[in-house]
Formats: structure tokens, C-alpha cells, sequence
């Protein structure tokens, strides 16, 4: 029988659960939650952070440390809301050839696929 997985990638937080005998079963992250910040972040050496330990160096590594992505995705770098949403970040925050807003951080371009025609994700955090 096939299985099937459900993700809900939230602004804040993010879950991934499995259908079971009929009955979703949310997966438990490595840190015992069920539940996982949506947070990702680069460290100097390159490593690739996410979920809670992302979150937690935040504080000493804000620039590399991308958070809230979903309220930039499919929007244009100059919308009004944007524009206010840019000056709460501490990432960088660029435009993309199409007018989109597209994120940076340590040299590594987050941006979304241009003309991907489905929803718009971040290639990267899949690798």
C-alpha cells in the first residue's frame, strides 16, 4: 500500500505527519517535538542549521538565520508590506529579476524558482 505524507509549512512553525492505518501520525522531530520552527540558518563554515537549533543561534548569527519567509513568498519586493516586513528582519532582502523578493544569507541566494509554475519553495532547504 502507498503511503502518504502531509506537511504543513507554517510561518512560524512546521509539522509533517503520515497516514498510519487510515489515522494521520504527526512525526516527532530529533528534538522530541511535534512540531519544528520554520527557521533556517547558515553557519560560518557553511553547515546548513534548521528546526530549533536554527532558531536557537539566531541570536549570535542574525543575518544568516532565515525566519517568517512565507510573508515574502509570491511577493513583490516594492508591495507596501514588504517593504515594512524588510525592516524587521535582520537577513538580507533583495529583488529578484521579476520584481519578486528573494532572501540572501551568507553569500547563498535563497531566492524562489522564476517561473516555477507550481508553489514557490526554497530549492536549497531540500538538498
Amino acid at each position: 500500500m502507498s503511503k502518504m505524507i502531509g506537511i504543513d509549512l507554517g510561518t512560524t512553525n512546521s509539522v509533517v505527519a503520515i497516514m498510519e492505518a487510515g489515522k494521520p501520525t504527526v512525526i516527532v522531530n530529533p528534538e522530541g517535538g511535534r512540531t519544528t520552527p520554520s527557521v533556517v540558518a547558515f553557519t560560518k563554515s557553511g553547515e546548513r542549521l534548521t528546526g530549533l537549533t536554527a532558531k536557537r543561534q539566531a541570536v549570535t548569527n542574525p543575518g544568516n538565520t532565515v525566519f517568517s519567509i512565507k510573508r515574502f513568498m509570491g511577493r513583490k519586493f516594492s508591495d507596501v508590506e514588504v517593504v515594512k516586513a524588510r525592516e524587521a528582519v535582520p537577513y538580507t532582502m533583495s529583488e529578484a529579476s521579476n520584481g519578486d523578493s528573494k532572501d540572501e544569507a551568507n553569500c547563498r541566494r535563497l531566492s524562489w524558482w522564476e517561473g516555477y509554475p507550481g508553489d514557490y519553495y526554497c530549492p536549497c532547504i531540500f538538498q
